[in-house]
């Protein structure tokens, strides 16, 4: 199977990647699309013409954004809190023609858990959005042709899914492998969506947006942040080389979410706007897709995990 490629490099922003591309009278749900990477998320896909709508644990905080955008509107969801997902899987109506799962939270520096006692990065990053999806589900297929772009991130090369103890009660909580985790699970999301609802015209991929400075990363410490080349010995911020703007960072996920270049295109992940490689994951591996990430007997066993959780 041929890898889908792009003309876009890796700088291209989101708006770039949509230019010319019409998105009027489409529906669309961002979630976490109030600030960073889901500003641009929303600002490329409401200024192609869709209606967003963007799902924020603080709605006061995309203010500004509907007024940028009227067509916009905000509505409260807090992807860790099951009860806030179904009800607002309830108050949706009619078709959706693109769910961008794309909020998230990093490196937590303690274990936290949810309600159902999910470790809380897989229980925002993942839980949340399989349990929106499978809530969205109807409404994704009354769109006809409709996607899930899902957020994921390079950290899915460095931790596969552990199946024996993913909530941390055994093994000792890492912060950073069990974001790694989360983010596997996440393009195991994507996986598992191409495999039980193409058939329902739906399709699902998911993609890394590479390193950014956003609030996502307001967890990490400063010798991290140094490591990192983000921040120089005084504490102060910069901006690397090799790190990309918010409007660039967002360029991958509207493409899934909208390009006409991607349809049809499922079970995938990208980066760079374009498809990845499927590789061994490990610490000294710098791209591409892992193979316990887009591993299909994975994806249906971490949904089956999944599912008796959200219903």
């Amino acid at each position: 199977m041929s890898l889908t490629t792009t003309t876009f490099g890796k700088r291209a922003t989101a708006a770039e990647v949509l230019d010319g591309v019409d998105l009027s009278g489409r529906r669309m749900i961002v979630t976490g699309g109030s600030s960073g990477l889901g500003v641009e998320t929303v600002r490329a896909l409401a200024g192609a013409g869709a209606q967003v709508t963007i799902a924020t644990r603080n709605p006061a905080s995309a203010e500004a954004l509907v007024k940028e955008f009227p067509g916009t509107r905000v509505v409260a969801l807090d992807l860790a809190d099951l009860a806030s997902v179904r009800a607002f899987c309830d108050a949706w109506d009619g078709p959706l023609d693109a769910l961008v799962a794309n909020a998230g939270i990093m490196m937590l520096p303690t274990r936290e858990v949810n309600a159902q006692g999910w470790e809380m990065q897989l229980a925002t990053n993942y839980l949340g959005h399989f349990a929106l999806a499978v809530g969205l589900r109807p409404a994704l297929q009354a769109a006809e042709n409709a996607r899930v772009a899902v957020v994921s991130s390079g950290a899915q090369l460095r931790a596969g899914f552990d199946f024996d103890d993913p909530q941390f009660e055994r093994r000792a909580y890492d912060p950073f492998v069990a974001y790694a985790q989360s983010k596997t699970a996440d393009v195991l999301l994507a996986v598992g969506i191409s495999r039980r609802w193409a058939e329902h015209g739906i399709t699902a991929n998911a993609c890394a947006p590479g390193v950014i400075h956003t609030n996502l990363a307001r967890h990490l410490d400063q010798a991290t942040l140094q490591a990192l080349g983000a921040m120089d010995a005084d504490g102060n911020l910069v901006i690397p080389d090799h790190f990309k703007t918010p409007a660039q960072g967002a360029a991958t996920t509207v493409l899934l979410a909208a390009s006409p270049l991607l349809d049809g295109v499922t079970g995938r992940y990208f980066e760079d706007n374009q498809e990845s490689e499927v590789v061994d994951g490990g610490p000294d591996v710098m791209a591409g897709v892992a193979k316990w990430s887009s591993d299909p007997t994975a994806a249906d066993r971490l949904w089956d995990y999944a599912l008796p959780v959200v219903r």
